[in-house]
């Protein structure tokens, strides 16, 4: 037998949980990185434009379309639905930015707990050498559209939805969250209080996923959310946070809104997420009669 034929079967005889992880974290890690080797080498404006051309062509392969011709339906199925009723539009687009809410309310509050440690969240994300503040929006944006297209993709397309298929959506979800979480642990803010939020984002977006068996409410929650982590609490170019720990300043109304954003936007988005999966389970019901 040749080498890629030992490869072949080698592979096969791995348990689909396996398979699935590698290509999952496999297939997010390098797709997110296309768009920084294309900044660092081509500037702002021609990377922009090759980051817009290869995201368009990697949806177009994650949704079946391309090589290898052998695996084109497990793509599409891992990619699951791109075509949502307008009441999935509705509950899928609400879930989208009151995650968003979620996220960047749980940091302001870990950030009113503790001190704000801004060089280790902007250590990795000088956006000096970029030449103007438009320019460093357009880098921001991107950035945001790509982790949210490759990372929803990889984790929750590739890597999840096959788990689903053998070991449940629970499981599914907290593999998947658990690799995310990990992915993300590389990078200097990556703080013991920085570890429940990430993993509880990943949580949120398995979920979202599966219940909207579609990840587009998850690849437009994420790209929201990544604009304000890029722009804010990575790079600083839409203001800095100032906020002191509550305990130098006291339980203050700041603190108080924090906290109701947090548990409202919360709230929100659980109700989104269950209907969300009665509308694509009526929409199911609907398809077979």
């Amino acid at each position: 037998m040749t080498t890629p034929g030992r490869v072949r079967n080698l592979w096969t005889k791995l348990p689909i949980t396996l398979r699935a992880i590698f290509v999952g974290f496999l297939i997010a890690a390098a797709a997110a990185n296309v768009w920084l080797l294309l900044l660092l080498s081509l500037g702002v404006q021609l990377a922009a434009i090759v980051e817009a051309i290869f995201l368009a062509l990697f949806l177009w392969w994650a949704r079946g379309g391309g090589p290898p011709s052998a695996a084109r339906a497990a793509r599409a199925k891992a990619f699951r639905q791109d075509k949502l009723t307008s009441k999935q539009w509705l509950w899928g687009l609400i879930a989208a930015f009151f995650f968003a809410a979620i996220v960047h309310a749980s940091i302001v509050l870990l950030f009113r707990f503790m001190s704000y440690p801004a060089a280790a969240f902007r250590h990795g994300y000088d956006l000096s050498f970029i030449p103007s503040q438009p320019l460093r929006w357009v880098a921001v944006v991107v950035s945001a559209a790509s982790a949210g297209i490759c990372e929803e993709i990889g984790f929750r397309g590739f890597m999840q939805q096959p788990i689903e298929q053998r070991q449940g959506v629970s499981v599914a979800v907290f593999i998947s969250s658990f690799f995310f979480m990990a992915l993300h642990l590389t990078k200097a803010w990556a703080l013991l209080g920085m570890v429940p939020i990430v993993f509880g984002a990943g949580v949120l977006l398995g979920f979202l996923a599966w219940s909207a068996r579609s990840l587009i409410p998850g690849i437009i929650g994420h790209f929201v959310m990544d604009i304000g982590l890029f722009a804010y609490w990575w790079t600083g170019i839409a203001g800095d946070f100032t906020a002191r720990p509550i305990t130098e300043t006291g339980v203050d109304l700041p603190f108080l809104i924090a906290c109701c954003v947090f548990a409202t936007s919360l709230v929100i988005v659980l109700l989104a997420i269950w209907r969300l999966r009665e509308a694509s389970s009526t929409d199911v019901l609907t398809r077979s009669v």
